[in-house]
């Protein structure tokens, strides 16, 4: 019976279709995963990117169908993903059009932004819309707590409901058979009951499901001892359960790539090559500010471009990105670790390995054919990026202290899942710490070219207005510090904001308050950057409407942008009707990191807001600082979304107007919020929904939809960052 059973699933069509649409490789990393898991299952995984509609139907896919799509922006879906997004949202199409589609969508988000996997609710609707039927719940993972915790169980339930969809095709077919119902309703039940909370993007699964673990994943039993006086787990060191437990383990990922070590002649290709997002433009740096004193918590940085000799173009508001070196000194040590030092002029030679069980292995697009080791370690592997646990898998094969390797384990496994957040994810560990922790580790090149990711540019917002300093682009920025912690025991600077801080030191006066004549003049520093324009975060289109800028800390910048362009259209129109414009502005301390109020700049003060608001630019500028201590009877507000409430009526004004005794919307002022997220845009939020619930006499669930709805008419806008 078991024969004839076994016998007659293999006759069944046991394939479904598996799409991924990605921006940074994560959706493509969990579509192959589910594609090597499938086949442990005895299914076959049809997979493609979402973007090769040559390569599959959706009209006439009679299949299943898995969808694992990302979000990017401001909830936009990737760029793999636009043309499938707008062939089905044409609404010539009829209700009835997927009705015949059977499917389950991850999507992939985070939650510290609006719009939270808002790529994957968009495909998701729309498919709902065109009558598609899910054969299996929405996951929907969040990365600011970690995907896995929602991946990995979705991943897990996905069988069955795989395999419910099957018998149900089959059904609908006729052609089930007795001996294949009664051989599946004789097999062990396994529950995979999903729920999701639209509150918090959470999924839980039925704890039956991980039962079924030992189907795909690979059970290892390895028991050590940990000594009495290791009580605290840490990055080496674990502690019961987790040290005494059998481990579920992802399967290895098959390696795909083959590194062939050549000469040392040639020359490394330009950095333009490695950027697909639009043209590249190298462009000197001609002035670099410290906005910020000698002892503020944080230093703030003002860069200014020429780009008067490029074709380089920007709207106050728009984003542009640069691209960036690794850290000389890590690439150094990285290669040292490796045994490479010898060959790091060495031009390299990069193939797809032959008879690799990959899936669809292809060159990474990001590696050149052909440049030196040291060219690929600086300019093209994210060798920061925190370790995934496909490649704590994968350097479990490389270690060779069997502690060690237990450890790696454990980290990469179902039940050292906290462990993983705590001392990797949360520490912000990467490559190097870990060769630093396990030293018997002994990675091989073509393993860290598999794993680690591409190397992305670093957006940053305009502070400047090409109508206002033409030939010029300004950016400000902050120089990005991790603190040492036991996990990790050096202190970091951000990749790019530390290398570009070490690129201007030149420029820079020893007192970091002004600039050095000589230096600002004759400076030869040059950083390529793209363009990355905004569609939404721009000034309003009628300059009599009035606009409120909210942007603490360096979330000024596009704001200056925006005073500089307004102003120079005031110098420019002056027969046209400006609206009232509102900046709230908020920092730590005023003598020290009050960016734009006084900053000595060759021989003259740069005092911007004091002058936006002296020429009428800006109507009203409203301060507050964090830290300083006040000896007033009433305490003055510490945070910007403290300093909003203070000015409910104007908020309100701006936003709403009175109509027939009713609280309505008009098309009247713009709401921008600029800087963190969970901090502080989250709160100016909530400041707006209380003063919108207060000054409508409405509940806060009413204000909230009204919020939704400025939101959906672009009038209430941010640009945020966690």
């Amino acid at each position: 019976k078991k024969v004839l059973f076994w016998e007659m699933r293999c006759d069944l069509k046991r394939r479904f279709l598996l799409l991924y649409a990605t921006q940074k490789g994560q959706a493509k990393a969990i579509a192959e995963e589910i594609w090597q898991q499938a086949g442990a299952h005895g299914l076959e995984a049809d997979m493609h990117c979402i973007s090769e509609m040559d390569k599959y139907n959706l009209e006439t896919e009679k299949d299943p169908v898995v969808i694992i799509i990302s979000t990017t922006g401001t909830g936009d879906p990737p760029d793999t993903a636009r043309k499938f997004v707008k062939k089905i949202q044409d609404r010539t199409l009829p209700p009835d059009h997927f009705a015949h589609l059977q499917y389950g969508l991850l999507g992939l988000g985070d939650s510290e932004y609006t719009f939270f996997c808002n790529g994957g609710k968009t495909v998701d609707r729309q498919l709902q819309e065109l009558g598609a039927q899910h054969f299996y719940d929405t996951g929907l993972a969040d990365d600011s707590v970690g995907l896995e915790l929602v991946v990995d169980p979705w991943i897990d339930g996905l069988w069955l409901a795989l395999e419910e969809a099957f018998l149900l095709q089959k059904e609908k077919e006729g052609m089930t058979s007795d001996a294949v119902s009664s051989s599946l309703s004789a097999a062990p039940h396994v529950g995979h009951e999903l729920n999701l909370s639209s509150e918090v993007q959470n999924l839980k699964l039925d704890e039956r499901v991980r039962s079924a673990d030992v189907l795909t994943q690979k059970l290892v039993d390895i028991h050590l001892v940990a000594s009495a006086a290791d009580t605290e787990p840490s990055l080496v060191h674990s502690v019961p359960p987790v040290s005494q437990s059998a481990l579920n383990i992802p399967a290895l990922p098959p390696e795909y790539i083959e590194v062939q070590f050549q000469d040392t002649h040639g020359e490394n290709p330009h950095l333009s090559s490695l950027i697909s997002e639009g043209t590249t433009f190298e462009v000197p740096v001609t002035k670099a500010i410290q906005l910020t004193r000698e002892d503020a918590i944080k230093t703030a940085l003002l860069l200014e471009l020429d780009i008067a000799d490029t074709v380089f173009d920007y709207q106050p508001g728009d984003a542009f990105c640069v691209i960036c070196p690794n850290n000389v000194s890590e690439v150094e040590e990285l290669l040292h670790i490796l045994g490479l030092s010898e060959k790091a002029e060495y031009f390299v030679c990069v193939k797809v390995k032959q008879g690799t069980k990959k899936k669809g292995a292809a060159h990474p697009q990001h590696i050149p054919e052909r440049s030196t080791l040291k060219f690929i370690l600086t300019w093209c592997l994210e060798i920061r990026a925190i370790p995934k646990k496909a490649f704590l898998r994968a350097l479990v094969e490389c270690t060779s202290d069997a502690g060690e390797k237990r450890r790696l384990q454990e980290l990469c496994s179902r039940q050292g899942a906290s462990d993983y957040t705590r001392f990797i994810r949360d520490s912000n560990v990467c490559l190097l710490d870990l060769l630093h922790a396990f030293p018997s580790c002994k990675p091989s090149l073509n393993l860290l070219i598999e794993h680690l990711p591409k190397l992305q540019a670093r957006s940053y917002s305009v502070s400047s207005s090409n109508l206002y300093q033409p030939g010029k682009l300004c950016f400000v920025f902050n120089i990005v510090e991790f603190p040492a912690c036991p996990a990790r025991p050096v202190s970091r600077k951000g990749v790019c904001t530390g290398w570009l801080a070490e690129l201007v030191a030149p420029l820079l006066h020893p007192n970091k308050n002004t600039l050095d004549t000589k230096g600002a003049s004759s400076s030869t520093e040059k950083i390529s950057i793209f363009a990355r324009p905004n569609n939404t975060f721009h000034l309003p289109a009628d300059p009599s409407v009035p606009f409120m800028m909210v942007g603490p800390g360096t979330g000024i910048s596009p704001f200056i942008g925006f005073l500089q362009h307004r102003q120079k259209l005031r110098e420019e129109h002056t027969d046209w009707e400006f609206g009232e414009t509102w900046l709230f502005f908020g920092c730590r301390h005023q003598d020290r990191d009050y960016l734009f109020k006084q900053v000595h700049c060759l021989a003259f003060i740069l005092d911007e807001l004091r002058c936006f608001l002296e020429n009428g630019t800006l109507t009203h500028l409203k301060v507050c600082f964090s830290r300083d201590s006040s000896t007033a009877e009433v305490a003055p507000p510490k945070y910007v979304q403290d300093v909003i409430r203070l000015y409910a009526k104007e908020v309100a004004r701006v936003l709403l107007t009175k109509e027939v005794a009713r609280v309505l919307l008009k098309e009247r002022g713009y709401f921008y919020i600029c800087g963190d997220k969970k901090h502080m845009a989250d709160g100016v939020s909530d400041a707006v929904v209380d003063i919108l619930s207060m000054e409508m006499e409405a509940d806060k669930l009413e204000a909230m939809k009204i919020l939704a709805k400025l939101r959906e008419a672009k009038r209430y806008l941010q640009d945020v960052w966690s």
